[in-house]
């Protein structure tokens, strides 16, 4: 019984989407609706007027008379009707999209909503590269489809270096993470894609996925090759590196001592002092900073701070970019310290590290975790390796006129790393209340109909809040932003 009940209630909750503002399916809805009463009403003219079976009709009417004599019952063969109908549309959908979409998972309803409700969600621009950057698209790719990956192009280890080092292209790894997270993909597509040859010879070690990147950029150039990957696996936003130009990390420790390329820069496990590009003078990709310019947020992190974060923000030009965008900028600290780039460092000291390179004007908050309860197993683990839980030191942080946003954000699995759900549930939280945040009718939306932002807040112990301020100045803002989409 509670399997029958639980089935039917995923259909109401189906059947509902196609009632979702911004579908733009309503209004079809509504104009078959109109046509069922103008054939009512063609068909109540000619009985009027004995044309047909009048005594036939009246025979029926009769016999239901009989039968239902509560005026609730006329009620209930209205609504009964409306049900049938748009039931009916569902299925004749469901139909066609079996036709033009066959083998697809999504019903035509699952594609419809996330195509018009994902067009709808903010423009987001996230700054990084590695793990944790593809972590935190993978969960905003769910409210939003206009997502730019900004990803840094510095890695020389692995794969990527190798790549990089005999065929002299961009390194490959980060950016086709960041595909795969953004991917509306089948799960054999991806372990495809993330596949790596096994043996010592050349073929040895390297990952599929930047093979064919790198074979698509040799075909069509950097610019085309992401574009035909986006065709390739259905991306939900925009993949882009911060510059087409080979460049290199470098980095001045404490001690004075230098060391260039990302892989010397960790090995040499010095603190660093600060990190620069040579050449200092490459060129940021334009799409770059026209995403940033139309950005209504902007996300660093989270990842590596000198070698996936800084990086992005040393390519000349961006920092001005973002200087000139009015969308708040959060950077979010990881959650654990790493050996040989951060190892010690509280969330305080991470963000002095971004001030030391000139960010200290860019940073409107900080998303912090607040969750300590590690597994001892993956505990001891990382202290093996020299790493420890990032310390939120709040008295360090209050110095700054910056937001601090702490929640419970620990992915309790293998590695300590953000739960991408919870991240990006904060983080669409915090822009639906923001004074430049989100168009309100898709803030509305967002809060009151989507199952997985109001679990994934449930877990973190936050309310589920109401969408719509108090304020009468918050309030004429959704009005407006509200009557624009319309």
């Amino acid at each position: 019984m509670g399997n029958i009940l639980v089935a039917w209630r995923e259909r109401l909750r189906k059947a509902v989407k196609w009632l979702y503002p911004g579908l733009g399916v309503k209004r079809y809805l509504l104009l078959a609706l109109l046509g069922l009463f103008f054939f009512m009403s063609g068909l109540l003219f000619f009985w009027r007027q004995e044309i047909l079976f009048r005594e036939e009709a009246v025979l029926i009417l009769g016999m239901m008379e009989g039968f239902f004599r509560h005026p609730l019952w006329g009620i209930f063969l209205l609504l009964l009707g409306i049900v049938l109908l748009f039931w009916g549309l569902q299925l004749t959908g469901n139909a066609i999209a079996g036709v033009l979409l066959p083998g697809h998972s999504r019903s035509l309803i699952e594609k419809l909503y996330m195509r018009r409700y994902l067009e709808r969600g903010p423009k987001i621009v996230a700054l990084g590269g590695g793990t944790g950057l593809s972590v935190l698209i993978r969960g905003l790719k769910e409210y939003t489809s206009n997502i730019t990956a900004i990803v840094t192009v510095t890695d020389d280890g692995g794969s990527s270096g190798r790549l990089r080092g005999e065929m002299g292209v961009l390194p490959p790894g980060d950016l086709r993470d960041c595909l795969l997270a953004l991917a509306d993909r089948e799960s054999l597509l991806e372990q495809l894609f993330q596949y790596r040859f096994r043996g010592n010879e050349e073929l040895g070690g390297h990952n599929l996925g930047n093979l064919f990147i790198v074979a698509m950029a040799e075909m069509f150039g950097y610019s085309r090759a992401l574009q035909e990957f986006n065709n390739v696996l259905a991306i939900r936003g925009t993949v882009l590196p911060v510059t087409l130009e080979q460049v290199t990390l470098q980095a001045v420790f404490e001690d004075g001592s230098r060391a260039v390329g990302e892989t010397k820069i960790v090995q040499e496990g010095k603190p660093i002092r600060n990190i620069s590009l040579y050449p200092p003078r490459c060129c940021p990709l334009p799409q770059v900073i026209s995403a940033i310019e139309e950005a209504e947020a902007i996300f660093l992190g989270p990842g590596s701070l000198y070698t996936s974060v800084l990086p992005n923000l040393l390519v000349p030009g961006v920092r001005e970019a973002l200087r000139r965008s009015p969308a708040p900028c959060f950077y979010i600290c990881n959650i654990m310290t790493q050996p040989g780039e951060t190892a010690g460092f509280s969330a305080a000291e991470h963000l002095k590290a971004l001030f030391r390179h000139g960010c200290a004007d860019l940073i409107d908050g900080i998303v912090v975790n607040s969750s300590t309860d590690l597994p001892s197993t993956l505990l001891e683990k990382y202290e093996e390796e020299g790493a420890q839980l990032v310390e939120v030191d709040a008295e360090a942080l209050a110095q700054w006129p910056i937001q601090v946003i702490a929640a419970p954000l620990l992915d309790y699995n293998e590695v300590a790393r953000h739960d991408s759900r919870k991240l990006a549930a904060l983080l669409l939280s915090q822009l639906a209340g923001w004074e430049t945040g989100l168009d309100g009718l898709w803030a509305y939306t967002l809060y009151n109909l989507d199952g997985k932002l109001r679990r994934a807040r449930k877990e973190m112990g936050a309310s589920a809040g109401y969408p719509l301020p108090a304020t009468r100045k918050k309030l004429k803002r959704i009005l407006k932003h509200a009557f624009r989409k319309v």
